[in-house]
């Protein structure tokens, strides 16, 4: 059946998959159940003899955790690529890989990005292979009802979930402690503290802002309730660029012009490692995941920092954002579907590999028996002894609820990055970096013939 004839039928999937605010409860499927899927979702055979199997992530250390799978399942063999992170390239080189016909087997996808992998045929429906549909009660509620449509999974299952991103602040305690700076409690107090840091030593900052990570951006305006997208029936409302959205913009637009953020650092890059290891940048307003990404590459930095609570818009709330979380997906054309999501069951549910993962890539777990690790419990020797993950279970409980992606998030991030590009350039300001991607998402909706209000 060629793409255009299914389009409306996608439309409906995607309504069902991608209005469900994250942490919701199970959302209601279509009742066209599997329509849209990249194959027959009731054929999930186990394969003949020895498979190999390609896996794409950027998780820091999943070789290792491959390592132990392969170490299990002589007769079974995933090979890991490691990528760069989804929307520095990974997803760009994933959608092209799925055009030509040579995508892997498996890909790590946050769940913001799944529907824009449906909605390009992507993915496979995983439903029928062994034991998929009964992991749903492995899970955290709200992963599960993201990677699903339909109750229990009933209309599709296309993913298993990994990662969770609660937010909070990672900030070097030693600087703050020398230049006399309080932990900020609030975003005024932290525009403050970057005052203050920035009179003691004008070669620090106290962060950075990237270019090319929209949806740290997009979890700042969760925390701040300036949902992005709603849904009414078939109809989606954009909002990129609401008054609330704005406001976030307004602020970080005001420390960008007064030169107390860092602009021509990257995320993830070789300068902002050097730059955390020579003290110049002082926090990251970052994830769960984002103590491992400090802590393996600012080693001399050990014992220095520290995490507490994002700062809030009010005095006395305790609102979060989130920021990523991933899935482990089964892609178009996989040959071994069955092998594949036995892997993605196994990588995300066992404990040995969510030990794994936790301790070489950082990653706090959507399984539920995950948040019981001995490691989440015990003191973090590189953040002075701290038990930061006690503040990342805090923040996962203070997440707006109230949220929904876009069913072609790509694009809206894409759009997102190249305005915030032009802001940190000069050209324009952040505010006008989500209106003019309000505008264009609305246009890539209509394009894949979404409806839209107007």
């Amino acid at each position: 059946m060629s793409l255009p004839t299914r389009r409306p039928v996608l439309r409906r999937a995607l309504v069902a998959l991608t209005v469900l605010p994250l942490l919701a409860a199970a959302a209601c499927g279509s009742p066209d159940s599997g329509s849209g899927a990249s194959g027959d979702a009731s054929a999930c055979e186990k394969s003949e003899g020895r498979v190999e199997l390609s896996y794409w992530s950027w998780i820091p250390g999943v070789d290792k955790a491959v390592a132990e799978w392969n170490r299990q399942n002589p007769d079974i063999k995933v090979n890991v690529k490691s990528t760069p992170a989804g929307n520095a390239g990974t997803y760009q080189n994933m959608s092209n890989a799925l055009k030509a016909g040579n995508a892997p087997d498996l890909g790590q996808i946050e769940y913001d990005s799944l529907a824009s992998f449906r909605l390009q045929d992507g993915l496979t429906d995983i439903a029928a292979c062994a034991g998929v549909k009964d992991a749903g009660a492995d899970f955290v509620d709200w992963t599960w009802s993201q990677v699903t449509f339909g109750t229990g999974g009933e209309d599709g299952v296309w993913a298993v979930p990994q990662d969770t991103g609660p937010m909070a602040l990672f900030y070097r305690k030693d600087l703050f402690d020398k230049h006399g700076i309080a932990v900020p409690q609030t975003w005024a107090q932290y525009h403050e503290a970057a005052r203050k840091l920035k009179k003691a030593d004008p070669k620090a900052y106290i962060t950075h802002f990237s270019q090319t990570d929209p949806n740290w951006f997009s979890g700042l305006l969760w925390q701040k309730g300036a949902n992005m997208f709603g849904q009414d029936g078939d109809t989606w409302k954009v909002d990129v660029g609401s008054p609330s959205g704005g406001e976030v913009a307004d602020y970080w637009q005001k420390m960008i012009d007064e030169k107390l953020v860092a602009t021509d650092l990257q995320g993830f890059s070789p300068a902002l490692y050097k730059a955390w290891n020579d003290g110049e940048v002082a926090t990251w307003v970052s994830a769960a995941w984002g103590y491992s990404t400090i802590r393996d590459n600012a080693k001399s930095t050990s014992g220095k920092w520290a995490v507490a609570p994002m700062p809030q818009w009010s005095a006395g709330e305790k609102k979060a954002g989130n920021w990523g979380g991933s899935t482990t997906a089964v892609l178009k054309d996989s040959e071994h579907p069955h092998e594949a999501a036995k892997f993605a069951l196994w990588l995300n549910t066992d404990p040995k590999a969510l030990e794994i993962l936790n301790r070489e890539g950082g990653l706090y777990p959507a399984a539920s028996a995950g948040l019981q690790l001995e490691a989440l419990q015990q003191p973090v020797d590189f953040y002075g002894g701290q038990k930061i993950f006690g503040t990342f279970a805090e923040a996962s409980r203070n997440v707006n609820t109230d949220w929904t992606f876009g069913p072609t998030m790509t694009d809206t991030y894409r759009f997102m990055g190249d305005g915030i590009a032009g802001a940190l350039g000069g050209k324009g300001t952040l505010r006008d970096a989500l209106e003019a991607a309000d505008a264009k998402t609305v246009d890539s909706l209509e394009k894949q013939s979404l409806e839209v209000a107007r």
